[in-house]
Parts: structure tokens; sequence; C-alpha cells
């Protein structure tokens, strides 16, 4: 049948808006009520009581208007305020109401002094609006509902819709019992539970489809909507506890989300990411070209981190697959342990602690030392090593660093040439390298031997950039004043699990785990950082940012299709997707190509609808990675 002959029926309390009319009338009409709590109840149950067939129309309607003892000004506040709580799936598609009128009608048991008001600003035609009207006394007062109206009866609404006399297909959506009687009793082919709002187990049970928004009813039906795909079908699992903010922002935009406290191994992944769209991670978990291989609609990870070493980025790029990371949210809170654990190993506080918690009290100046003066030795300055660079200077330290890119020196910080240079001079050594596997060992046996007696040495960058066993061996001929390590080879994936590790036991080294970027405010900034990229990537297609896709930030769509190409970088893909535009008399508002070494990314909006025929042949273009279509 063709959805030009559907006949859509709304209901609008908890389904059209958010909430229900009457309860919010009672709210304002009892507002200098002393006992408006206790009469708000009853009237929220008797409301509940109705929705569940539990109670009839006429009785629960009559009951609750006298309880609410509302007038006129109370209905007109009250429209004014409904405006602003018209569902959000409603809202976003309003286009398609206003285009699709002639086939919409709300029927309701609420009241049409304040539905008309809504509805029709939404192209709602208002003789296709049917509900209940008030009876107003001389002073506007409401002291009742029209009796003759046939929605004051038990089974009001089917014999409304029966009254059109509708032909074709005629739908139901709605949150309640009467709603569904619609289709029960004949009027309708199809019952929609709409749970956007509230979903009712009574209802849903007896439902066609449940549905979580309208997107998800035009998504069904084949209609035009305002987005592509509805974005409750986007699955997104969020893995080692990440911030709660995230959770909150993804939920938020309608997406479903799943969060699992720990991280999961190759296998468990494989199994958990079928369906999923988007994974977020930090860094215990290692998505593998395995894992990658398992994932049949993946889009983007999230590593909720600075380090992407865990994530196979080759085969998340030949997958088409977006990475992103968070480089600077935890910059500052790496630098601040850094330099806490610097004055704390200087002043030999570490062993001092564990000598009094048994007894011993050692108050003594010895190889105990300001910080003030010393020469750090910083090697890597990214992000957070030229941070540390700017507050060690200010601390009165003298600093020097050693990159192998070409960096800027801020402040009076002094470039070292060699690394070996910089091992040497050095009475305090902090690493801040990345993840990449020629980093491995990046400080190892001939260069612990080249760092001064009573230096201290800190790594808070990754596990295996340090040989622990000759570090251990260093430690153990006092070659060391102190030292601290926040990252390790091995570390546990659970904190469950013990922690092994011959560092233990060490005196005058501190050992924490993994926590460099560990505070509230650092996992908040990445939480939100990444979700916004997750977020921007998948309702614009915005790679800004992304570790693997050409950069591109762009515009909001209005009015337009946007389509979104992605393909290996070789020569001929532009011409042969132009060319289908041209074939099929699409008129380009805007393109944009950008490429790196492997990828070519494009988006083209369109202002001309197009089928599937189109999409079918984009997709097949030689070397497509993937493609996709935005609203």
């Amino acid at each position: 049948m063709s959805n030009h002959q559907l006949k859509i029926i709304i209901d609008f309390d908890s389904t059209f808006i958010k909430l229900e009319a009457l309860d919010e009338l009672a709210n304002l009409a009892l507002s200098n009520n002393p006992e408006k709590v206790q009469i708000l109840q009853q009237i929220k149950a008797l409301t509940e009581q109705s929705m569940n067939g539990d109670l009839s129309i006429s009785d629960s309607l009559n009951q609750r208007i006298k309880l609410i003892n509302a007038n006129y000004s109370d209905v007109t506040h009250l429209a004014n305020l409904l405006k602003d709580q018209v569902s959000n799936s409603f809202k976003n598609n309003k286009q398609f109401l206003d285009a699709y009128k002639q086939h919409i009608y709300i029927v309701s048991n609420g009241f049409k002094e304040f539905i008309l008001p809504i509805v029709t600003e939404y192209g709602i035609l208002p003789a296709h609006i049917f509900a209940n009207q008030f009876i107003f006394d001389e002073e506007k007062n409401i002291i009742g509902i029209d009796e003759s109206n046939v929605l004051t009866k038990e089974l009001g609404k089917v014999a409304c819709v029966k009254s059109l006399n509708l032909t074709g297909e005629v739908v139901v959506l709605g949150d309640g019992y009467t709603d569904y009687q619609i289709k029960q009793h004949g009027a309708a082919n199809k019952f929609y539970a709409f749970t956007e709002n509230i979903a009712r187990d009574k209802v849903t049970s007896v439902a066609d489809y449940i549905i979580p928004n309208f997107d998800e009813f035009l998504y069904l039906n084949h209609l035009p909507m305002v987005v592509s795909y509805p974005k409750h079908r986007i699955k997104i699992l969020l893995l080692e506890n990440v911030h709660l903010v995230t959770v909150e922002l993804l939920r938020k935009e309608g997406y479903t989300v799943e969060t699992y406290i720990g991280a999961m191994n190759e296998d468990e992944l494989c199994q958990k990411i079928k369906g999923v769209s988007i994974l977020g991670i930090r860094s215990k978990t290692q998505v593998t070209a395995k894992v990658l291989a398992a994932a049949d609609k993946l889009m983007a990870i999230g590593a909720f981190c600075i380090g992407t070493n865990q994530i196979d980025i080759s085969a998340s790029t030949q997958k088409g697959v977006c990475v992103f990371n968070a480089p600077y949210s935890n910059t500052r809170s790496v630098v601040e342990l850094a330099l806490g654990e610097m004055i704390m190993l200087l002043r030999k506080a570490v062993s001092k602690n564990n000598k009094l918690h048994n007894g011993i009290w050692d108050k003594s100046a010895d190889n105990c030392f300001e910080i003030r003066g010393k020469k750090l030795g910083i090697i890597g300055y990214g992000n957070i090593g030229s941070q540390l660079s700017v507050l060690a200077e200010n601390l009165g330290m003298q600093v020097y660093y050693y990159d192998v890119a070409e960096k800027l020196a801020l402040g009076n910080a002094k470039k070292c040439t060699t690394l070996n240079e910089l091992l040497q001079l050095s009475d305090i050594i902090s690493v801040h390298v990345d993840g990449r596997k020629d980093n491995q060992y990046l400080i190892g046996e001939n260069e612990l031997a080249l760092m001064q007696r009573n230096s201290i040495f800190i790594n808070l960058s990754r596990g295996h950039v340090v040989d622990i066993e000759a570090l251990v061996k260093y430690i153990n001929q006092n070659k060391f004043l102190g030292v601290a390590i926040d990252v390790y080879p091995s570390e546990p994936t659970a904190n469950h699990e013990e922690f092994l590790s011959q560092l233990r036991g060490l005196d005058n080294v501190i050992l924490t785990p993994h926590i460099g970027g560990s505070t509230q405010e650092a996992q908040y900034s990445i939480g939100e950082f990444v979700a916004q990229r997750i977020i921007n990537y998948i309702n614009l297609g915005d790679t800004m940012q992304s570790v693997n896709l050409p950069n591109i930030q762009l515009p909001g769509l209005h009015n337009a299709h946007r389509l979104i190409h992605l393909h290996s970088n070789v020569p001929g893909v532009l011409a042969a997707l132009n060319q289908i535009f041209a074939r099929h008399s699409i008129n380009i508002l805007w393109q944009s190509l950008r490429t790196n070494e492997n990828i070519g990314y494009m988006i083209i909006d369109i202002d001309k609808t197009f089928d599937n025929e189109l999409t079918a042949e984009l997709r097949e273009v030689a070397h497509t990675i993937k493609f996709r279509v935005l609203y």
C-alpha cells in the first residue's frame, strides 16, 4: 500500500506533548491551594486509571475537572506553557507533519481549548483535531465538559475514528489503552505504542509495534524524516567506566547507550561489538583487527584518553571507522601529579612516611632538597611535556627537553640535541612520550646508566617505554634519590586483580595505578570532549580532530540532504561520483573533498529528493569504503 494512503491518528497527552495536560492545568490552578499536593496525587491516580483502561473516560474527566477547579485564564496560560512541551521527535519532524497534514488526525480525550493552539503550529488542520471541550460559567470558570461529545463516552475514540470513514491503512500512535482500543475494535489497522515520554506495560503488551519516538514510526513506514536513521537505533557501547557526562550527553542525543565497568578481552569484545555503531574505550581495551572484522556496524571509536596505541589504526581506517581521542583534556592532571611526585621524592617523604607508619621517627634533612634550582629534563615536549615545562620554570627549575620532532621552546627552556645529553645533565627526568612501538625501552640499561647518581626518575607516559628489570637493578644499587612510576608493561584489567611487579616494596619509590589523568576534572573534560566529537561525527559527518580520517569541520545542515562518501585515496573517484550526480540531475549545493595519505573523505549537500538507485550507485563506485546519508 502506498504511504500516501496511510492515515495517521495521533494522541495528544504524553504523545504529541511530553506530559498529561490536565495534570499540568491542575498544577497551575491549584498553585495557591494548601492541599495542592494531595489533590495532585488524586488527579494523577485518576489519569493513570483511565490510561490503563481501569476507569471510564467520562468518570475520569469529570472527577478531575471538579478537583482542578480551573478558570479560562488557567487554560490560556497552560496553552502557552505546552508550546515548550512538545515531544522532541514531533518537534524535530515539524516539516513532515506540515507536508503530510491531509493524512494526520489528532484524536484525544484532552481538551480542544489547549490542544488546537499547539498542534496547528505544526501544520495540523483544525478540522482534523478531535477532542473534548470545557463548559464555562459566566465568570469563565470551568464547570464541566460537553457531554454530547462522543469522546466523553466509553470507546469514544473508537466511535470518533469510525465516524471519519477513513480510507486506506489507518494507524494509531499513542501511549494509552484507549488508543489501542481504536485498533482493537476495528477502526484502525495497527497500533503503535509511543514510549518517548512514558511506557505502560498494559499498553505495550498489546501493541503491534513499540516505538520510542516518532522517528522510528517514520523509519518503519519509509516516510521522510529529519534524520536518515532513528538515533535510538544507533547503539553505543562504553567500556572501562567512562565519566557519567559522556553517558548523559549521548543519551540526551537519543542514542542507545550501554555501559560496562571494566575492559573486555578480544573474544568478549568480538561478541559484544556486533550491532554496535560507536565504541568507547580507555587504555585497557585492545581494539584489534580481529575485533574490527567482527564489527558489522561500527562507525567510530572514541578513546577516552590521550593515546590510541591500543587501537589498530590501520585496520580502523581500512574499514572506514573514524577514531577520536582526547589529546589535551588530562594534560593539567598529569603535570600536577609529576610536580607533586618530584617534591615528595626530593623531600624523601615516601620513605619517611613508611618509617613513621612503623613507629620510626626520622626527622633529618639528609638528602632532602628544594625543587627550586634543580635541572628538569623532559623527554617528549608535546602537550604534557610543554605544560610541565612552563609550570616547572615558575617553580624556579631550569628546564631542558628532548623531542624527536622540532618543538618550539617555551619560556627559558633549552632543547637538548640528543637524549644522552639530557640524561647526563638533569637532576630530575620526567618521561612524556607517546605509545608508539618505536618507544619501547626508550629508557633501558644504557640510558639508566647515564643518569646522575641521586637523580629522580619519573615515568607517567607508557609502561613499555622503560625496561623495568634494568630500573629495579639500578634502584637496588642506590642509583636514584627517588623514582615514581604510574604506568607498567603489564597492568591489571580491573581493580580486583592483583598488581604484580618487581617495583613493589622498594624504598622511596612512588607507585600509582595509572592515575595520571584520573581526576574528576580531567575525566569530565575527556568525557565531554570525546562525546562531542562523536555527536558531531554522527550528526554532521564532522571529522575534526579525528586521529585517522582527513579533518574537516562541517556546517550545520538546513533544507538539504548530506551524503558522505569515504573511499581509498586513488585517482578517479571524485569524477565517478560527480558523473552519477549528473546522470540523476542532482543539483549540488555544497561539496568538499579532503584526503590524507590513504583516505578520501567527500561530503556532498544536495537539494533534491533522491531514490535508492542513486545511493546504490554511489555505494558501488570502485574503491568505496563506506557511504552514508544524513538529512
